[in-house]
Formats: C-alpha cells, sequence, structure tokens
C-alpha cells in the first residue's frame, strides 16, 4: 500500500468582533477568532496536513492573505479545494487526527458536528476523522486565552 503522511499546525488570535469557527461550525463565545478568512484553526491545520503529505507546500501558497478574493472564506471552501488537488493527484484521505487548543469555550459539545462537518467535506465516513479537544492548562497563548491553536495529521493513500 502506498500511503503518504502529513500534518500542521494553525493558531489566531482571538478578538472581539468575530465569529468563533471551528471545523466549519459557529461556537457561541465573546471573541473570534482573527484571520484573512473566517480564521478556522482546526480546518486550516488538515489542509495544511493533506498539502504537506504529498509535499504541496501550504494554504498560504494556494489562498494568500494578500489576496482579497479569500477575505472571509469559509474554510469548508477551502479544504474542498484542497481535497480536489489531493484526489487530482492520485490520492486520497485514508483519515485524518487532529487536536483543537483553547481554554474555552468548551468544545465537546460541537465535536460531532465538526467531525460530522468535515467529513462530509471529504467524502469520508465520520469515524475517518478524529477531533479531540484540550485546554493548555492555562500555559501559553492559548493558556492565556490570547488564541487557540490547531495541530492535525492526515494520513493519504494512493487512489486505486
Amino acid at each position: 500500500m502506498n500511503i503518504r503522511i502529513g500534518n500542521g499546525y494553525d493558531i489566531h488570535r482571538l478578538v472581539a468582533g468575530r465569529r468563533l469557527i471551528l471545523g466549519g461550525v459557529e461556537i457561541p463565545h465573546e471573541l473570534g477568532l482573527l484571520g484573512h478568512s473566517d480564521a478556522d484553526v482546526l480546518t486550516h491545520a488538515i489542509m495544511d496536513a493533506m498539502l504537506g503529505a504529498l509535499s504541496l507546500g501550504d494554504i498560504g501558497h494556494y489562498f494568500p492573505p494578500t489576496d482579497e478574493k479569500w477575505a472571509g472564506a469559509d474554510s469548508l471552501v477551502l479544504l474542498s479545494q484542497v481535497n480536489k488537488l489531493v484526489l487530482d493527484k492520485g490520492w486520497r484521505v485514508g483519515n485524518i487526527d487532529s487536536v483543537v487548543v483553547a481554554e474555552r469555550p468548551k468544545l465537546k459539545p460541537h465535536i460531532t458536528k465538526m467531525r460530522d462537518r468535515i467529513a462530509s467535506i471529504l467524502e469520508l465516513e465520520p469515524d475517518q476523522i478524529g477531533i479531540k479537544a484540550t485546554t493548555n492548562e492555562k500555559l501559553g497563548p492559548e493558556g492565556r486565552e490570547e488564541g487557540i491553536a490547531a495541530y492535525a495529521v492526515a494520513l493519504l493513500v494512493a487512489a486505486e
């Protein structure tokens, strides 16, 4: 079996006046993530993991923050484009595992919906998408509630 793995990471600052979007799900919170697109760190980390598995660079190459057409973009739309690129290269996602690091809000009530949204976009079964949430024990920017980070690993399998 021909396989590739890639990892991804993203972090964005929490600010007032923005919606908090993680895994394509709007989560009620007094702060949101600052970024050129919707700043969905989970989806961004997943995209970078998928691209990295095939040595295709990172999302900034495909969706640069200097390009106004990506301003406010829905990251699930971008994920769909990355998935198409992966499929066009002759690969498919085997599975994804990820973790979101945030002190607040509590993410557990939203994980199933995030998983289902991402699985739908990637045309996968929900059990092929792992999403975990943890705090940073009040350490670092996540622990001080200055931002939220996400890590992801993607396993790609050669399409048959």
